[in-house]
């Protein structure tokens, strides 16, 4: 299925090929990348590497999601995104940089620096003003399955449940159908068996109809399984990316940019492309 999301007076073309979304940190404290990319100057260098390698979008998050991971507060989120999401405007990011928070200020402040989707890890339910925010920029929104508790009655039934009530609070807000997108979470609130499980059924989430993003990138379930060196996880971060693609996944949200791009590209040569003999 061929869908288009709008922000500005640009589009995001999905269903064609699957799009990369390159990971931009700006945290000290990130798993994979913590402390890489502090300064404006390396930031944005790196971005730009990012679209050459062949970044679709840029995501750029200034509070660090790992588990145990303290909290940022919203003046420190500020002043380590916006100037940045600044930078690579006034510079010509050639691609739509998605702004990482659940903070709706930051989301607001981001939109207005030249940010164009937003991606809440919490799927609109830690601070629910910001889809108040998305509502009024119109832009598309990545809601996430968290939640505050592994208290699952029903596994996949709850975790639809909950990535269902994210579109509803956002819906309510305003928010328009079309430019909603949603994740399944991985390595959140999650076990390192539900993860594994849940791999094998992302076509329940993308069946719920609207396009999904994936998130695996040297996450822990990946770290844990090949027990490896955080920068040697490319070969597992590859294997989910192709299984989820192969499952309906249109965006796949990668720190190693170059090496998953040809994965993808690979793949979508085979899952995509429909010959006729």
């Amino acid at each position: 299925m061929i869908r288009t999301l709008t922000y500005g007076n640009h589009t995001i073309e999905l269903g064609r090929r699957t799009l990369v979304m390159g990971i931009l940190n700006i945290t000290p404290d990130s798993f994979s990348d913590g402390g890489s990319y502090h300064t404006i100057e390396d930031a944005v260098k790196r971005a730009f590497e990012m679209v050459e390698q062949g970044a679709d979008i840029i995501d750029i998050g200034g509070e660090s999601t790992r588990p145990d991971a303290a909290e940022v507060s919203e003046q420190e989120e500020l002043m380590r995104v916006i100037p940045v999401i600044k930078a690579l405007t006034e510079a010509g990011l050639s691609v739509p940089i998605s702004i990482d928070t659940y903070k709706a200020e930051v989301a607001d402040q981001a939109m207005q620096a030249g940010a164009s989707i937003i991606n809440d890890v919490w799927g609109f339910k830690r601070e629910p003003r910001i889809a108040q925010v998305a509502a009024h920029y119109r832009c598309p929104v990545i809601l996430m399955h968290n939640r505050t508790d592994m208290d699952y009655q029903d596994y996949l039934s709850d975790v639809l449940s909950d990535l269902s009530s994210s579109v509803a609070i956002a819906r309510e807000a305003g928010v328009e159908d079309k430019q909603i997108i949603l994740d399944p979470g991985f390595g959140f609130v999650k076990t390192y068996e539900h993860n594994i499980w849940l791999m094998n059924h992302l076509r329940e989430i993308v069946d719920l109809g609207y396009p999904v993003l994936l998130g695996t990138s040297r996450k822990r379930m990946i770290y844990h399984t090949l027990n490896l060196p955080k920068n040697e996880l490319i070969e597992g971060t590859a294997a989910t990316v192709v299984l989820g693609i192969a499952q309906g996944c249109d965006i796949v949200r990668v720190h190693d940019v170059k090496e998953i791009k040809r994965t993808v590209t690979m793949t979508d040569a085979i899952i995509r492309n429909q010959f006729t003999f």
